[in-house]
């Protein structure tokens, strides 16, 4: 348990962020996922803390996204993001050939809200009305 707090640390300072404590728990806990989540049956893969900082620099997140922190994705083109521009950061998608923040689409606004809402509704592939921009 040690060694993995020491690496949510380090994964924090390469990125000069603080992870909310919700997704922490989750790395410290679970580590990680990948996995159809019924009924949705969409896949959902979060990245395990000593994958962040490779899958970050992959896309060259940090230059075209300021901010952000790819923690996994659907398993293809579309990375689960934390868009650290707010406080506390929501969660967004973005395609992995996106330019700019600009193509973000709301997923939630915390990971435990993501984890519970996932089951029902998937991922969102387009901005609803009453999420937040």
């Amino acid at each position: 348990m040690r060694s993995n707090d020491d690496q949510i640390a380090r994964a924090e300072r390469r990125f000069g962020v603080r992870f909310p404590e919700d997704y922490r728990h989750f790395l410290a806990m679970e580590g990680s996922m990948a996995r159809f989540v019924p009924p949705a049956d969409d896949f959902l893969m979060i990245n395990g803390v000593t994958e962040l900082i490779a899958v970050n620099e992959a896309g060259d997140f940090p230059a075209r996204f300021p901010g952000s922190v790819v923690i996994g994705g659907d398993g293809s083109r579309e990375m689960l993001t934390y868009d650290f521009r707010q406080e506390p950061p929501p969660l967004v998608l973005l395609d992995v050939s996106a330019q700019d923040w600009s193509s973000a689409i709301h997923q939630a606004a915390s990971f435990s809200a993501l984890l519970e809402q996932f089951p029902e509704t998937g991922w969102r592939w387009e901005e609803s009305k009453d999420s937040p921009s």
